[in-house]
């Protein structure tokens, strides 16, 4: 069983997309999503610098659009070969959802496009930010941050917590850190999944009252709780509320184990997802598909591990396989 993971914010480095506008097909794709995006995406992915593509108006779009794009280079028009378990970190599951047909690619570029923007927007109302907390004890690291009143906006397994909340109080966990823990500033530009962002989350739902929506035709994973999503109303509605919600990404591996994937391969700018992957998910085969020289290996593991039928329902189970692939190392995330 094989899942098709979508990063998210923060996964982003300059000129990342260079390599692909080589690969037949790649730069029309990106261009036809640049125009519903109103943003230069190709631009953005080969010439600019890092302090452009940090700006959430930039960054979520292009990730969304870089994603997209390797899809349909993988995958084309063989919707049976895409896996039966699909998700995405973040502004990555936009990107999860079309690659699910639950939104088509426009919808998609449409909602990222103000997702970002308003994203933006609300991050200018009250200075706010993200830190990484590696380590500790789950229970001591909650109690921190409480106790600096700050939320736990992205819990992304393997150790790994991101803190959200205005400057003052993500200076402060820095200063008071939990036990055995390491505390470290997320190059992001506001407190993400948090009370901060409900100005996004209103101009979303005013956005999306008319969106043409599908059923999911693969099994689509809800950043909320892990589970899957039956429905494209459920689905669309998840994303909007999402954007002010914590993303529950350890509880997204642990369900892919208990439907028992046995493969992830996690579409560019990949890396943060499979490195996740990798020490919570232990015994799956993973992939980064970084560069078009990874599209050979991504073909082979479709072939071995994805299959036609997929299981929307998120009922179906076999035995996660024994081997794993090369490791990648596992970077602190800085995704929203």
């Amino acid at each position: 069983m094989l899942a098709i993971l979508c990063p998210g914010q923060g996964s982003q480095t300059p000129g990342f997309l260079a390599p692909w506008l080589e690969v037949p097909g790649f730069r029309d794709r990106l261009e036809a999503l640049s125009e519903t995006a109103a943003l230069d995406l190709v631009a953005h992915g080969t010439t600019s610098d890092a302090q452009t593509i940090k700006d959430t108006a930039v960054a979520q779009p292009l990730i969304v659009g870089a994603g997209l794009a390797a899809a349909s280079v993988l995958f084309g028009e063989e919707t049976g070969a895409r896996g039966q378990v699909t998700a995405g970190h973040s502004v990555g599951e936009i990107t999860a959802s079309a690659f699910a047909g639950v939104l088509s690619d426009h919808d998609a570029m449409v909602f990222v496009r103000e997702r970002g923007a308003g994203m933006a927007a609300a991050s200018a109302l009250t200075p706010t930010g993200m830190s990484a907390v590696l380590g500790g004890d789950p229970q001591e690291v909650a109690e921190v941050l409480g106790r600096h009143g700050l939320t736990a906006a992205n819990a992304n397994g393997a150790g790994q917590t991101v803190a959200a909340g205005t400057l003052e109080q993500l200076a402060a966990l820095a200063g008071d850190p939990p036990a055995k823990a390491r505390v470290i500033p997320l190059q992001v530009a506001g407190a993400f999944h948090t009370r901060h962002m409900a100005p996004a989350v209103e101009a979303l739902r005013r956005l999306t009252a008319d969106f043409d929506v599908s059923d999911p035709g693969v099994t689509l994973l809800s950043n909320s709780d892990g589970r899957p999503v039956s429905g494209g109303e459920e689905a669309l509605a998840r994303l909007v509320r999402q954007v002010s919600s914590p993303v529950r990404w350890d509880e997204c591996m642990r369900t892919m184990v208990d439907l028992g994937v046995t493969a992830v391969l996690e579409l560019p700018p990949a890396g943060t997802l499979v490195g996740l992957a990798k020490r919570a998910m232990p015994g799956v085969a993973t992939l980064a598909v970084k560069t078009p020289d990874d599209l050979d290996a991504a073909r082979s593991l479709i072939a071995e591990h994805g299959h036609a039928g997929g299981d929307p329902a998120g009922t179906g189970s076999t035995k996660p396989a024994a081997s794993t692939a090369a490791s990648d190392p596992t970077t602190p995330s800085q995704e929203a």
